[in-house]
């Protein structure tokens, strides 16, 4: 009955929102306004007949490349800044600057250097999403208990071990939170990169129906994009769930305790 009543929480407010939608627009005669009817009826034909394998799964390989690497990056370099004040303090400055400038921005500039491919357009994920990882990765590691980094010296643990069991473990929920949020960067930023010089993707499709005034299925596109979001959330909170179930249960015990 508890997990009936979840689900139920869960779906309420997306049923009454396209409730809503579906109820306002159905007697539309808006060109750019069409019925919600007319947009369901239209999705399946638009993007499972050909379209999902040409623009669909491309724009999905491209983010997931993307969003792998700036998570190696932001991983890799949080941790070695956070674990140096020294190098901490000489590229805090540094970090902050390149972190203000706005991904969509640095499209022109990576045409020139990576041209028009899908290097430039996986570049293009990995500027915007490495800073949330990045960042919170040094703020993790930074919050290390001193306590047992000393323990870790005491017992004489290996580098290696210390990095793994005590620096990224003890890191690690601040790390996801970084991920979690690079992932939702990362699903638009592929919109964006797709809509400069390309040749398939879900946001170069977008824009051809928007150019060509096929509004309907300009619309089932943005519809597929929150679904992409929905799907992408619950798969990383299902690996989220699993990869930090010590921190769960941690945090479990500190609350009934």
């Amino acid at each position: 009955m508890s997990a009936a009543r979840r689900i139920l929480l869960l779906l309420a407010v997306p049923v009454l929102l396209v409730a809503a939608w579906w109820t306002a627009t159905a007697d539309s005669t808006n060109f750019f306004w069409p019925p919600l009817s007319q947009i369901a009826g239209t999705f399946g034909e638009t993007w499972f007949t050909g379209r999902f394998a040409d623009d669909v799964l491309p724009s999905l390989a491209r983010l997931l490349a993307g969003y792998l690497v700036a998570v190696a990056l932001g991983v890799g370099l949080g941790t070695a800044i956070g674990s140096s004040p020294a190098l901490r303090g000489l590229l805090e400055p540094v970090l902050e600057f390149f972190r203000a400038i706005p991904p969509p921005v640095l499209v022109p500039i990576l045409m020139l250097f990576a041209g028009i491919g899908n290097g430039m357009k996986v570049l293009v994920i990995v500027s915007g999403c490495v800073w949330p990882v990045l960042l919170n990765t040094v703020e993790g590691v930074r919050a290390l208990d001193e306590v047992l980094r000393d323990t870790a010296r005491s017992y004489r643990m290996r580098r290696r071990s210390r990095l793994i069991h005590l620096v990224l473990r003890g890191a690690s929920p601040q790390i996801a939170a970084g991920a979690r949020q690079a992932l939702s960067i990362g699903i638009i930023l592929m919109v964006i990169s797709e809509m400069f010089a390309a040749s398939n993707g879900v946001g170069f499709t977008i824009i051809q129906f928007q150019r060509s005034f096929a509004i309907p299925q300009m619309w089932t596109g943005i519809i597929l994009l929150g679904l992409i979001g929905i799907a992408l959330s619950m798969i990383f909170r299902w690996a989220e769930a699993r990869l930090l179930r010590w921190y769960t249960g941690l945090r479990m015990s500190q609350r009934e305790g």
